[in-house]
């Protein structure tokens, strides 16, 4: 797969907004999740798989001439073509383009560190809080997910959280805690958190659409734990697609969709407008 890509759809709510990314993807994936949003490709066997011929350095000319300044690594999991995404994101850093990982975040330390000294932003989907929701339904267990999250800090690679709320599985309002307790006690209350809406697919299609409420009640429960940045996701027109400075709450970003105004964010500074509170992020 290759695509040019708004920003926001990674997503990606704090890294340079309004702009775009050449996306790329190999068939595969090293989880088997039975919600998948993109198993056409995820659960496909390589050999079988439609494909693009590109060499990195046909990526990174391609990325060029789209008029993108990044590079995403994304659609499936990266992690299983990690040769080719490193070999690209290096050669994507010596001409100035930025690397960005959307990723499930199941990798051994030794390359995701290696792979840390070419990133500049992910998006991690932290798919839900217990081994036995990553058993059931990914076939993977939790453990080295959170380790993921914990080497990104330390290497200083700007990261948001993605949590797909799927209705009996990994809604109950105890779990969300326990999640939003682990985000503040280990990452802090400045990385942003998408709550997304789950639409059935793939091979768990007799749940329904993730009822509103239960979003609403995930964002009261992030909030009152001190988050600061909590964001809805496949929910069109939700004033929690948009970005609030946590400090006087002026709107800095508004979204919808995938249209977004610039409001009072100082972009080049990477502060609030209104009062000059620094916003974390990837902004110049």
């Amino acid at each position: 797969a290759q695509n040019v890509d708004p920003i926001e759809k990674k997503p990606l709510f704090h890294v340079k907004p309004t702009s775009r990314t050449f996306s790329i993807a190999t068939a595969g994936c090293n989880l088997r999740c039975v919600f998948c949003q993109n198993w056409e490709i995820s659960q496909a066997f390589p050999e079988r798989a439609r494909f693009i011929p590109l060499s990195p350095q046909e990526v990174v000319e391609a990325a060029f001439r789209s008029g993108c300044d990044s590079i995403a690594y994304t659609y499936t999991e990266p992690t299983i073509f990690f040769e080719y995404m490193r070999d690209t994101a290096r050669l994507a850093r010596q001409h100035g383009l930025r690397n960005i990982w959307v990723t499930c975040g199941y990798i051994e330390d030794a390359p995701l560190r290696e792979l840390c000294t070419y990133l500049d932003a992910a998006n991690v989907d932290l798919k839900g809080f217990t081994d036995l929701f990553y058993n059931t339904y990914t076939s993977g267990v939790l453990p080295p997910v959170l380790h993921t999250f914990v080497v990104l800090k330390e290497q200083g690679v700007w990261t948001e959280l993605t949590n797909l709320l799927i209705p009996g599985a990994n809604d109950d309002p105890a779990g969300i805690s326990n999640m939003c307790q682990w985000i503040v006690n280990t990452l802090g209350v400045d990385v942003p958190v998408h709550f997304s809406r789950f639409h059935p697919n793939f091979r768990l299609q007799d749940r329904p659409l993730t009822p509103l409420a239960t979003i609403s009640t995930a964002i009261s429960i992030a909030k009152s734990f001190g988050i600061h940045f909590v964001y809805t996701g496949n929910v069109a027109g939700d004033a929690h697609e948009s970005t609030y400075c946590p400090a006087c709450g002026a709107l800095l970003i508004k979204r919808r969709g995938y249209m977004v105004d610039i409001g009072q964010m100082a972009m080049n500074a990477g502060t609030c407008g209104a009062c000059g509170c620094v916003i974390p992020g990837v902004w110049q």
